[in-house]
Formats: structure tokens, C-alpha cells, sequence
């Protein structure tokens, strides 16, 4: 049976816990929202610096050619800042994982223990009830962790999924500006 003194306990251990998953889901929106300023001063930058060179440009030829080599940096950087974004929500969502995993443990780890303090004051002849019980608290368990297992081999297709994108973008682009390069170079 539960003690005021245990559920008061839980109590405060359930608002510990939804409060430091609160704290670590900030965290994320923090480190987003900064990579988000970093980025707009940085296309800012960019942004007066192209400018300037595309005003100082003599020639269409040499617009074109200045038009080409931005492609490139540009997409890279757009990667770039994917790849951060997704770094950071990765990392986040691990650590609230961590957490979650942790109080299901300790779920589990309590209600075990309940089971097994209630089977040893079952009465006589409830045999087939206990056995049916402990059964399903097993069969419970295998069934979390095939849940867990197939739930970090999905993130880990995802991760490589999003690497192979990442990969695959920036050979475009590099294919792209190489491209245009060469037909900004061409006379017209």
C-alpha cells in the first residue's frame, strides 16, 4: 500500500521532473533561437557585401561570373545551418530521452515491485493469477525495450538518411556553380 509520505515523495519527484524537461526543451529553444541571430547577421553580411561587389562589377560578364561563385558558399552555408538546427534538436531529444528512460525504469522498477509484494500476500490458490501477472508485466517489459531498440534504429536510418542529403546537396550545388562558372566565362 501506498504511504502519504511515498505518494508526496512522487509527487515531487513527477514536478522535479516535468520542470527539468521544461528546462532542457528551453535549453534547445535557446541554442536555436541563437543560431538563428548568428544566421541572420551573418546573411546580412553577405548580403551588403554581394551587393557591393555586384554595384562594382564593369561588365555582364563579370555579373555573371560573381552570381556563380556566391551559389555555392550560399548552399553550403544553408547545409550548414541544417545540419546545426538538426544537431541541436538531436541533442535535445536525447536528453529528454535520457530523462523519460529514466522515469520509466523507475516506473517499471516500482510497479515490479508491487506485483511482487501483492504476490507475496496473494491468498492461497491464486496461483494461476500471479503466474498470469508476472507474465504480463514480462511480456510488458520485452515489448518497451523492442520498442526502444526499433525507435534508435529509426533515428539512427534518419541520421544517415540526413547525412547522405547533406552529402548529396552540396555535390549539386558544386556542380551547379561549376556550371555556371563556365558559362559566365563563355563569350556571348
Amino acid at each position: 500500500m501506498l504511504t502519504a509520505e511515498q505518494f508526496i515523495a512522487a509527487q515531487k519527484a513527477n514536478v522535479e521532473t516535468a520542470f527539468g524537461l521544461a528546462n532542457k526543451a528551453f535549453e534547445g529553444v535557446e541554442k536555436v533561437v541563437e543560431l538563428n541571430v548568428q544566421a541572420a547577421k551573418s546573411a546580412l553580411n553577405d548580403a551588403a557585401e554581394n551587393t557591393k561587389a555586384a554595384l562594382a562589377a564593369k561588365d555582364p560578364q563579370e555579373l555573371l561570373s560573381l552570381q556563380a561563385g556566391l551559389l555555392q558558399p550560399a548552399a553550403e552555408k544553408a547545409v550548414a545551418y541544417g545540419r546545426q538546427v538538426y544537431d541541436i534538436t538531436a541533442a535535445t531529444n536525447a536528453e529528454v530521452g535520457k530523462v523519460v528512460e529514466a522515469q520509466l525504469a523507475d516506473l517499471q522498477k516500482n510497479f515490479t515491485a508491487f506485483v511482487d509484494s501483492a504476490v507475496k500476500n496473494a491468498p492461497a490458490g491464486s496461483e494461476n493469477a500471479v503466474a498470469l501477472v508476472k507474465s504480463a508485466v514480462a511480456a510488458a517489459s520485452n515489448a518497451y525495450e523492442s520498442v526502444q531498440k526499433a525507435a534508435k534504429q529509426a533515428a539512427d536510418v534518419a541520421e544517415a538518411n540526413f547525412q547522405a542529403m547533406t552529402t548529396s546537396a552540396v555535390k549539386a550545388t558544386q556542380n551547379v556553380a561549376a556550371n555556371a562558372k563556365a558559362a559566365a566565362k563563355r563569350p556571348a
